[in-house]
């Protein structure tokens, strides 16, 4: 793999940053608030831009328009964290697999499932795929006002291996399942390899100028108690061992999303900083066990914020009587919805900061 990027200059003036100061146990009553997807498809601005960049990895690969976009929610609605627009899926891109995103359906990959695919992988064959992603993390961390932090991140290796070995989404992703139990071997090679290359690829990042980290298992909550722990927290408890082996001050999230009482077992076994709470867990299981642990993130649905109106205030008041005693970012159980109308974003954002509609 190639060498990271040359750290970047931090200036000797310490700015507060809400965002870095939840993580690091700080509580406050007015909690900061980013929102996953926020740079997206809801956003007129994201719109123009992507019609100008072709394909989805161009925009990605591209660090004058992923800065762009990057850029644009925090502008639009003062937000308290910027989240390098990326995709998890460049991690396999880079490695050799052929990824490409189509319209309307979502990625779709020549799928890893025999040894002679796995060896066809080289972790050091495609290194300018990073290095633009690396470029777009300097270029924005340059860029973002002084209290607004700057996140990166990557899939963790259970959820990158289920695109790769699946070729696509799929509800269920079946076809990493039957690996998992046909041919273990295969599959823990495979999570090897992601889980090397993402403390590489993550570590670029940091030296990029991203503060905080971000791990996405979007697919964690598929798996059995004893497949969760093999697929889930050990890769993951590596990749953080990893990068804080590089990088101990930059804290990292966790979203094991789905995995209900099995997050305390990840905060524990991970050694995460915080964790990205799912729109599935209740507030009193966040609040009475997480809590106490981590900083936690989350948990408002996205549909109801694509919804608004009166529903969303009581539920965003509901979250913030619930978890603003401790340290605790407003965020969304997953994604911004490209449905949702900006004006429902901006009185969210209102209402965490104590602004009513």
């Amino acid at each position: 793999m190639k060498t990271a990027p040359q750290s970047v200059s931090r200036s000797p003036k310490r700015v507060a940053k809400p965002l870095l100061g939840a993580l690091r146990g700080a509580v406050s009553a007015q909690p900061p608030i980013w929102l996953m997807r926020q740079a997206g498809r809801y956003l007129p601005e994201y719109r123009e831009v992507r019609a100008r960049a072709g394909s989805f990895l161009d925009l990605c690969y591209t660090p004058a328009l992923a800065s762009e976009v990057t850029l644009q929610p925090v502008r639009r609605f003062g937000l308290d964290a910027a989240i390098l627009f990326s995709d998890i899926l460049v991690v396999p891109d880079a490695l050799g697999q052929n990824v490409r995103f189509v319209e309307g359906e979502g990625p779709r990959l020549d799928p890893i499932r025999e040894s002679g695919d796995l060896a066809a992988l080289r972790p050091d064959g495609r290194e300018g795929k990073f290095d633009k992603v690396w470029q777009t993390v300097g270029e924005v961390a340059k860029a973002l006002p002084e209290p607004v932090a700057l996140i990166g991140f990557c899939g963790a290796p259970w959820t990158v291996a289920t695109y790769m070995v699946g070729g696509r989404g799929s509800p269920d992703q079946v076809e990493i399942w039957l690996f998992a139990y046909r041919d273990p071997d295969f599959l823990q090679a495979l999570i090897d390899l992601l889980t090397e290359v993402s403390v590489d690829y993550l570590s670029g990042q940091i030296a990029a100028g991203a503060e905080v980290i971000q791990i996405f298992d979007s697919w964690a909550g598929n798996l059995a108690d004893d497949e969760f722990q093999r697929w889930v927290v050990a890769p993951t408890s590596r990749l953080v061992a990893g990068v804080k082996a590089r990088y101990p001050e930059v804290p990292v999230i966790g979203f094991p999303r789905g995995a209900g009482p099995r997050y305390e077992a990840y905060i524990r076994e991970t050694r995460v900083d915080a964790v990205s709470c799912d729109t599935s867990l209740c507030l009193d299981y966040i609040a009475g066990t997480l809590q106490c642990k981590v900083a936690v993130q989350g948990n408002l649905d996205p549909l109801l914020l694509m919804v608004g109106g009166d529903r969303l205030d009581r539920r965003v008041d509901g979250i913030l009587e619930a978890l603003a005693g401790g340290p605790f970012i407003f965020n969304l159980g997953h994604g911004i919805l490209p449905r949702t109308p900006t004006d429902h974003v901006t009185r969210l954002i209102r209402r965490v900061r104590g602004g009513g509609k």
